[in-house]
């Protein structure tokens, strides 16, 4: 039984990407107790907990670690915690207040500040599980709104690692505004200059910034600096997603002779991550009537609209939306979310989203269409074969689910990093047509003629950004093959960690 374990130095020297450890077997079934444990710290949320949890799975199944994936009872999701794999243990902390937050608080400050106030539990919890195992602690992994909990990785001499939900893009976006505001006076922040340039090409005008207003712009590079305390960033893509910003990345790693180089943490593209449609998903009672519907449908003939877990529409655009999938004339199933308003709401529909649809928009779109309330089984309805397109918000989780089935998509970005995502998608990928973007006016409306000239665009004549998402989906799963790029990365942090403990193999 391990009592202690060695001292990890918390290493600030400039890593390469190109560098490739060998593969670690996992321990035999004798020593399953003794593996190096691996403490995981989620975000609240679909898209943070389910690719945290298949890298927790990957971590134990390929590489021979235990592994915990810590999640926060304020925001517990105990539908998403059943689809764990059984391999991966799971631990809750307390509750703890945040109903004093403002109520202009935005959703990454709230989750943010749950990660700071929460941190006295989780340092208490990491040490518990640390003193608990019969083998050492190998690494701290929070979700990038948990960067917070990075120096409990330091206090306890173990590597701490951050991993990000998000494309490699949005890691060098936060890069660029920490290293901007570098010298800067206390309280003091350097305007962004626009366009802005990020490393590997990508090109973003103001209203595509994660923040256009700039409301939240000393929050980002505050958040952005929390993230140099990692040992290393480990990041939801794969190569051929992001093929000039790895290469970036890798030249920014390699500091010129002499120079003072502004330190970021290496970066680790290690996805994609996200959930298996042959897994822990139920397939009957309430998942039935979608899956039900979609086998009736020719094949490639159904448009999925879905907006994520935190998308809502305002109630002229959901009306304007309904509109222009009823005059575009294609099949479609499409989740519906309570729409975003300030005024009471009337009527008898009270929370059902489908009452605040056009009166007799179902009746009349009976047959081509169907609208659900809230939620679908988003993978399988990317895989299955009738579907030919996604009206997404795109986040990242969903992008890389579209990826993954081979499914175009129509890119209408909502908030936060999802515009610099629909640039990628649409500019630099070419899988992706977008909806017209806001107005130089400021009118954010998207009208129901936009919505059905591009769902017919993309549904009947898109084949080249069908050809290219093919191909990304054939990448995708080539990076996770023995010698694919994602894996091998994986196994060179794995190796690291071991080492540091003097355990590899």
């Amino acid at each position: 039984m391990y009592t202690a374990w060695r001292s990890h130095k918390h290493s600030r020297r400039m890593e390469s990407l190109s560098s490739v450890g060998s593969v670690a077997a996992a321990p035999p079934a004798e020593r399953l107790a003794e593996r190096p444990h691996v403490v995981l710290l989620a975000s609240p949320g679909a898209g943070h907990l389910i690719p945290l949890a298949e890298l927790a799975r990957r971590l134990v199944e390929l590489h021979g670690f235990a592994a915990t994936v810590v999640t926060f009872t304020n925001f517990s999701a105990p539908e998403l915690l059943a689809c764990l794999p059984a391999s991966v243990a799971t631990a809750a902390l307390p509750a703890v207040q945040i109903d004093d937050l403002p109520a202009t608080a935005r959703n990454g400050g709230v989750l943010v500040e749950l990660s700071r106030r929460s941190l006295p539990n989780i340092r208490a919890l990491v040490r518990s599980i640390s003193n608990s195992s019969t083998a050492p602690l190998a690494a701290l992994v929070p979700d990038f709104f948990c960067s917070s909990a990075l120096p409990i990785a330091v206090e306890l001499g173990v590597p701490g690692y951050l991993f990000v939900p998000s494309s490699l893009a949005y890691v060098a976006f936060t890069r660029h505004i920490v290293e901007l505001n570098q010298g800067a006076a206390p309280g003091e922040y350097r305007d962004l200059v626009v366009p802005l340039e990020l490393p590997g090409g990508v090109s973003l005008c103001g209203a595509d910034l994660p923040d256009p207003e700039h409301q939240l712009y000393p929050q980002l590079v505050e958040w952005g600096r929390s993230y140099c305390l990692a040992d290393g960033v480990l990041v939801n893509t794969f190569y051929e997603m992001e093929p000039a910003t790895v290469e970036a990345f890798k030249q920014l790693a390699v500091p010129e002779q002499g120079s003072c180089a502004f330190f970021f943490p290496p970066v680790f593209p290690v996805g994609p991550f996200v959930r298996q449609t042959d897994r822990h998903e139920p397939t009957a009672g309430a998942l039935s009537p979608c899956l039900e519907w979609l086998d009736r449908q020719p094949a490639g003939s159904v448009v999925y609209v879905a907006f994520g877990s935190g998308g809502a529409l305002s109630v002229e655009q959901t009306a304007e939306l309904a509109a222009g999938l009823e005059a575009s004339g294609q099949r479609f199933l499409w989740v519906v979310r309570m729409p975003s308003t300030d005024v009471g709401r009337c009527g008898a529909g009270g929370d059902d989203p489908l009452a605040w649809l056009p009166e007799g928009f179902l009746a009349r779109t009976s047959g081509r269409g169907l609208a659900v309330a809230a939620w679908a089984p988003q993978v399988r309805v990317l895989a299955h074969p009738a579907t030919a397109a996604f009206v997404s918000h795109c986040g990242w989780n969903s992008t890389l689910e579209s990826v993954g089935c081979g499914v175009p998509m129509l890119a209408w970005p909502l908030y936060a990093e999802q515009r610099m995502n629909a640039v990628l998608l649409e500019e630099k990928l070419g899988m992706a047509l977008r909806v017209p973007p806001a107005r130089e006016d400021g009118r954010c409306l998207v009208t129901r003629h936009e919505i059905a000239k591009a769902v017919k665009e993309l549904v009947e004549g898109g084949q080249k950004v069908r050809r290219r998402v093919e191909d990304l989906q054939k990448a995708a799963a080539r990076a996770w093959l023995p010698e694919g790029p994602s894996r091998r990365a994986l196994e060179q942090v794995a190796v690291k960690w071991k080492a540091a403990l003097g355990t590899a193999k």
